[in-house]
């Protein structure tokens, strides 16, 4: 039995839908966030659906560049650093927590999230994590499941042909 166990255990650990499967899949959701123009492309069903200003790292290095992935979403997420409730209007993430992994974090650090400070969007100000407004990562929220990639980069490129390069839009 613990033979069987183990064995189950490898082959699902070692499969290449493990643990949340191949994505971005053509014509499922991705993401991308420009850190140059401070704007979040949401790609779905093979085009560019929408594209959002946000706001980024106070620095360059505060956002971190890479392809990641979705692993936590929270509605009024709780602000642990300075112990403020979920839907407090003094709350700096927002109405939505969309987490990912970059630096291995596991999506708890850094994240897609509303604002209490909506005159902050388009600008560089935030710790690391890419800010939106409340109404735009509501919108956002219920398109994004766990497992979505998120690309963060620096570039004058296309979203459809970043998209495209990443497999998130048939070629």
């Amino acid at each position: 039995m613990v033979s069987f166990l183990l064995a189950l255990f490898i082959a699902f650990t070692s499969s290449p839908i493990w643990p949340l499967g191949e994505n971005p899949l053509p014509g499922g959701p991705f993401l991308i966030v420009n850190k140059a123009t401070n704007e979040v492309a949401l790609i779905n069903e093979n085009r560019v659906q929408t594209v959002v200003k946000a706001a980024t790292g106070k620095t360059e290095e505060l956002t971190p560049e890479g392809l990641f992935t979705i692993t936590v979403k929270a509605k009024n997420p709780y602000y642990r650093k300075n112990n403020i409730n979920g839907g407090d209007p003094e709350n700096p993430l927002g109405t939505r927590w969309i987490g990912f992994d970059a630096n291995e974090t596991d999506g708890r650090i850094y994240g897609l999230h509303g604002t209490n400070t909506p005159s902050s969007i388009g600008k560089y100000v935030s710790q690391g994590c890419v800010r939106l407004q409340n109404e735009a990562i509501e919108s956002l929220f219920d398109f994004i499941p766990i497992g979505t990639k998120v690309l963060i980069t620096t570039t004058n490129e296309n979203y459809a042909e970043i998209a495209k390069e990443y497999g998130a839009i048939s070629k």
